[in-house]
């Protein structure tokens, strides 16, 4: 059995995100799939889920292997449900990666990537009690402008990055970032079995996409 490299991306779909930003992320999960189809490594390893949060949060993609994945409809509208999104993203941890066994090793620890525009409008701190308590590898949360609010990333994350702003041009940089990030990723588990744990480990991320220490 091949260990799988579950990765999850969780999107924000409120209101905010309407017009250029839902569409750049369209296009950016596009472009994500396309530079993953065409990596050997990813290819083999790497399965992929969309979390979608607005004034519900939803898988609207369960974990699929990259070959099978198809690109699901995002429309922007509703408040911001970061909290039910981490409750979802753990309870999704929890039903499809595979745990090891005395038999076999189960799936890598999945790497999670955020993208969120704004303030979460439910109570967070509750899902985010249930998402620190299952096991994931690398997590990665993306402020989206200067609408969303890093202090609140950074309890969920100490990976944080932000972008200056969410149009089409920098939201197509940090989607590409996070495509070689995977590659990169999948690529150390197949062939050193070691999996990232910080930023530092992953390609430098380009200039529209800036660290927050």
């Amino acid at each position: 059995m091949t260990r799988r490299l579950p990765v999850y991306l969780v999107l924000d779909t409120s209101g905010s995100m309407t017009g250029e930003p839902i569409e750049a992320v369209k296009n950016g999960l596009s472009t994500l799939l396309t530079a993953l189809r065409s990596d050997p490594h990813a290819l083999e390893t790497a399965y992929l889920s969309v979390i979608t949060f607005d004034s519900d949060a939803a898988q609207i993609v369960p974990l699929t292997d990259l070959a099978s994945f198809q690109e699901p409809p995002l429309a922007a509208q509703g408040t911001t449900s970061l909290g039910e999104a981490l409750t979802l993203l753990a309870n999704c941890i929890d039903r499809e990666v595979k745990k090891s066994s005395p038999e076999q090793k189960g799936d890598w620890k999945p790497l999670v990537f955020f993208m969120t525009d704004g303030q979460p409008t439910d109570d967070w701190q509750r899902g985010l009690n249930d998402f620190k308590t299952r096991k994931t590898g690398m997590v990665v949360a993306c402020a989206a402008g200067s609408g969303a609010d890093t202090t609140v990333l950074k309890q969920i994350t100490d990976n944080v990055v932000m972008l200056d702003t969410a149009d089409k041009a920098t939201i197509a940089a940090y989607f590409k970032w996070v495509s070689s990030s995977i590659t990169t990723s999948s690529k150390k588990v197949e062939n050193a079995g070691v999996e990232s744990t910080s930023l530092s480990e992953l390609p430098p991320p380009p200039p529209e996409v800036n660290v927050v220490f």
